[in-house]
């Protein structure tokens, strides 16, 4: 196992952990404690163009020697490695990125099940054969890695989000190069460690740390670059869909949500504002998935509105690494800022604040904000036209089931949506009318690596996870064949 210190905070290239070119480092910092924990290598368009060549030259061998079930024995390796080390791992997003060590591990653990779910579907790329039209002819499908991708992954969930294009990318015979947070770069480490011990082959996956615009330009420009895997904001998205138009270099675009949170009169307020409360503070409402509009049937209202205020101030605020933490810092002080400045506002256009609404002055150092519930939003707030990042739970209500469905569906955003309900025909309702690529119906965590994630409108482009997500890393090449006169 590589565990160097100083390997350990430098970037993978070619099979070799390697400083920056000019020697640049860049600090890692510890949201609870604005303390730094770590320095590591950070690298440009160079180290960049350099692991795009070392991925073009693994390409032929991974793609065409290394059989699927010889890729699949490496993935699930992984998955096994990253659950024996989940502990350390856990430790390591913590200290770099704020959320619960629970939390935490909980990513772990949701990654390694990515490795070992695509482990096994690689093994099910199938092509098929077609029905001919004319005796001498037969046609068949088959299918083919799209070739050296690029993946670009945000702070948020480190391990995750990287999992869902390094696992099927690899499953499918492409080869990779990373580029991680460079807030959140240590976890990253630990997970290419593991790929490493597990067998991965030099050049196959490549990690870089360095410069978002140096690289992405890089990414774009380069033709070794065929795909780009991109998580993170819509208005950066928007940006490589315009760069890749020149190479007509495929996209996977996950990106921002603005996700309704639809409570009607049959559920039980009590229960279903725990779990409100549960998915709208966790990581700090920092999660793409994450509910932001919380519409109350009317009847209900107020009952709701009572157990969510109780629930969210029963919430243990504090370091990530102490026993008992629910809620850890925000990510930096810049989000800390816009936070407050969307809670400012909606107050001046006439919200009443419940609960939170300011930075928590328990402590001295670190980005900690109280969770936070609002009523009597106006519509023109930007809580309810901008992606709030922010642990900002705002509520509305409603009446009529058109009323809702109309709201909800009002913002150029569609990744997640959430309804709760034990009416059949309302579930159906929404779940066909409601604009967003994920539906949870009485289910907050619908996430799983066996069903498709991404958005629709402006929440992206394609679908990663299940079946779709390993497509995503595959061309379809149609084969006609003629056959000789018999």
């Amino acid at each position: 196992m590589t565990t160097a210190t100083a390997e350990r905070r430098s970037m993978l290239i070619d099979g070799q952990w390697t400083t920056a070119a000019d020697g640049r480092t860049l600090d890692v910092i510890n949201p609870a404690t604005e303390g730094v924990i770590g320095q590591v290598a950070y690298g440009g368009r160079e180290e960049t163009r350099r692991a795009l060549e070392a991925a073009q030259r693994a390409l032929p061998t991974w793609s065409r020697q290394q059989t699927t079930w010889d890729r699949a024995k490496i993935l699930k390796r992984t998955a096994e490695l990253m659950r024996e080390r989940c502990d350390a791992i856990a430790r390591t997003i913590t200290l770099e990125q704020g959320k619960p060590l629970a939390e935490s591990r909980g990513e772990v653990l949701h990654s390694a099940d990515t490795f070992e779910w695509f482990a096994e579907e690689g093994k099910r790329a199938y092509g098929q054969v077609i029905p001919n039209s004319l005796p001498g002819k037969r046609h068949m499908t088959l299918k083919h890695p799209v070739g050296v991708v690029a993946a670009i992954s945000p702070w948020n969930f480190p391990i995750t989000l990287q999992a869902r294009k390094l696992a099927p990318a690899l499953a499918a015979g492409c080869t990779i190069v990373s580029r991680p947070a460079s807030q959140t770069p240590l976890c990253l480490i630990q997970l290419f460690e593991c790929l490493i011990d597990a067998g991965l082959p030099s050049g196959v996956a490549n990690l870089v740390i360095g410069s978002a615009n140096e690289m992405a330009d890089e990414f774009l420009s380069n033709p070794i670059c065929r795909k780009i895997s991109f998580t993170g904001s819509t208005e950066v998205g928007k940006q490589l869909m315009r760069g890749a138009a020149d190479q007509m270099k495929r996209l996977s675009l996950e990106l921002g949500g603005h996700a309704p949170f639809i409570v009607f009169p049959d559920a039980d307020p009590a229960v279903v504002a725990k779990a409100a409360v549960t998915g709208k503070f966790r990581n700090n409402g920092q999660v793409c998935v994450a509910p932001t509009r919380f519409f109350v049937h009317q009847d209900i209202r107020d009952d709701f509105v009572s157990a969510a205020v109780q629930f969210t101030r029963e919430l243990k605020l504090g370091n990530g690494l102490d026993a008992g933490t629910e809620i850890g810092p925000m990510f930096e002080e810049k989000a800390l800022k816009q936070t407050s400045t969307l809670i400012d506002d909606a107050v001046q256009r006439g919200a009443q604040l419940l609960t939170g609404g300011k930075r928590s002055e328990r402590f001295d150092r670190g980005y900690f904000f109280e969770p936070t519930v609002l009523t009597g939003i106006a519509p023109e707030t930007r809580l309810m036209t901008e992606e709030p990042f922010a642990p900002v739970m705002p509520v509305l209500d409603f009446g009529r089931l058109d009323e809702v469905i109309s709201a909800a569906n009002n913002t150029r955003y569609g990744l997640a949506a959430y309804v709760f309900t034990n009416d059949l025909t309302v579930m159906w309702q929404l779940a066909e009318r409601l604009e967003a690529g994920i539906i949870g119906i009485n289910d907050p965590v619908p996430a799983t690596p066996q069903a498709p994630f991404g958005g629709m409108k402006e929440s992206g482009l394609g679908r990663e996870l299940s079946h779709e997500g390993l497509e995503a890393y595959l061309e379809t090449k149609a084969v006609s064949i003629r056959l000789r006169d018999s």
